[in-house]
């Protein structure tokens, strides 16, 4: 339930959008924060504490469009209940418990524009990917909703010796939700992670983490790879279909799949995203190079 403050916060956006032409929406957000004191990685894979020293408290977040969709100015930033820009990335957390974890909408399913959180631009917000000097467009829709998991970082320096040693692709997790809605670009799922597809992608180790969110009616049937292939047949295959052949109608190449071509199970996955999220934690505390990447 929002709270005086921000629904009065909300009534200043929605009023200060109609003067400057912004578009405004708000998703729930909880949280229950995690400040685990240092513990090795194995001891981090094996109790599945998330690292969250950017933690957020607010209980909304609100959605901040600014430019016109399929225009190069065109960005979806995040803001917080005051009114504040927060990055989807770095400060939305990562799991709210019950393993249960925040997902963030950046292409809705049958859709084909190629947004992204950018990653190099201060608060990371949503963006239609360029190339060229122009829009970026998969050849044909995406089937499920595709997103990201905040703070989360495939490191680029980290050659994953259980994939063909492919290094981290300097990104936050990808996301496949598998719902039967379809989400809107910034909205913030709830979601139980349920396998995992390593894909390497022109060398580098893209993981694509398969999901559902929590308000699917199929939600409680499926909580494993296995319970995929049973309510869900043929998609897990699907996905990697998908994935593996989006780039050939531009004249690429074929992407490649480690751990035998296969889906690895949920605990594979909550691996991935323990590991990732430690990657970050590193990220913001500066203990690795940013690069070009925005800690804002």
């Amino acid at each position: 339930m929002a709270t005086a403050a921000t629904a009065s916060a909300s009534r200043f956006a929605a009023a200060a959008g109609a003067l400057y032409g912004f578009r405004w929406r708000t998703s729930p957000l909880t949280h229950r924060a995690f400040f685990p004191k240092p513990r090795s990685a194995a001891s981090l894979r094996s109790r599945r504490h998330f690292l969250a020293p950017a933690a957020l408290h607010r209980h909304d977040v609100q959605i901040q469009e600014e430019g016109q969709p399929e225009t190069l100015d065109y960005r979806v930033f995040f803001l917080d209940g005051s009114g504040k820009k927060i990055s989807p990335w770095h400060d939305v957390p990562l799991q709210l418990g019950d393993g249960v974890f925040n997902v963030i909408v950046e292409i809705p399913k049958d859709t084909s524009a190629k947004m992204e959180v950018a990653t190099d631009e201060p608060h990371t917000p949503i963006k239609q990917d360029i190339k060229k000097g122009k829009l970026r467009y998969y050849p044909y829709n995406i089937n499920w909703n595709y997103g990201l998991l905040p703070q989360t970082w495939e490191d680029p320096s980290f050659a994953n010796s259980e994939v063909e040693g492919a290094l981290g692709d300097n990104d936050p997790v990808d996301v496949v939700e598998i719902g039967e809605r379809r989400a809107k670009i910034g909205d913030v799922l709830k979601v139980k992670p349920l396998a995992a597809l390593a894909m390497i992608d022109e060398g580098e180790l893209d993981w694509k983490i398969v999901a559902i969110s929590l308000d699917d009616p199929r939600a409680s049937l499926v909580n494993d790879v296995n319970d995929v292939e049973k309510h869900f047949p043929g998609t897990l295959m699907a996905i990697r279909d998908w994935f593996r052949d989006y780039k050939i109608p531009d004249g690429k190449p074929a992407n490649k799949f480690g751990l035998g071509n296969k889906a690895a199970n949920k605990d594979y996955a909550l691996k991935v995203i323990t590991e990732t999220n430690e990657a970050w934690a590193q990220l913001v505390k500066r203990s690795v190079p940013a690069g070009e990447l925005s800690l804002l």
